[in-house]
């Protein structure tokens, strides 16, 4: 009698030992990935051409926080790529934009600023700030004509940190390092018009 309640005591500890491996490894994913990830990309059809509408989600690291918090700004690239695919030569690249971003955080006001070219906002949150640069739209991606209809073109887009642009000693500093590091992969989709 003894035997068989021992064998059934040491499934039922194994059991439990894979059921909370289980949900450790289930948990893990919810946790919060620090980094750039896109959601949603597309290019969408206008009177006046395509333009791009992406959604991203940033978060930033500990240190990059940190740092922008005690007065470095941070500099976001968009890159968008826009490429007819041709088996008989190279692919044919028809647009290709970047567009740049400044977040900074000025100490006086507790306002963080989010720039575009020399027009700029101010936001009372760093989760405002970064809600607004994570909700890209880019016009004159290719004018009404450039894409044929029956044509698939394959369209790309990323958003990354530009550590060439932080100051001297920050970019040493960024030089393999992942806390500085922060980029999306590059989002490929089919386009036909």
């Amino acid at each position: 009698m003894t035997a068989s309640s021992t064998r059934c005591c040491r499934r039922h500890s194994w059991l439990s030992a894979l059921a909370a491996l289980w949900l450790l490894v289930a948990a893990l994913p919810a946790a919060h990935a620090e980094g750039i990830e896109v959601r949603k990309a597309a290019l969408v059809a206008a009177e006046d051409g395509y333009f791009l509408e992406a959604d991203f989600e940033i978060t930033l690291t500990h240190t990059l926080e940190e740092a922008l918090n005690k007065g470095v700004p941070l500099y976001f690239a968009l890159e968008f790529e826009l490429i007819r695919p041709r088996w008989y030569w190279f692919n044919e690249k028809l647009a290709d934009a970047q567009q740049h971003y400044r977040l900074s955080f000025n100490a006086l006001t507790r306002q963080y600023r989010v720039g575009v070219g020399t027009l700029y906002q101010n936001f009372d949150s760093l989760r405002e700030a970064l809600g607004f640069l994570s909700r890209v739209r880019l016009r004159e991606i290719a004018e009404p004509g450039a894409l044929s209809k029956g044509t698939a073109y394959t369209a790309a887009v990323r958003l990354r940190l530009d550590a060439s642009q932080l100051p001297r000693p920050f970019q040493i500093s960024a030089v393999g390092s992942r806390e500085w590091s922060v980029a999306s992969d590059w989002h490929r989709w089919t386009v036909s018009p």
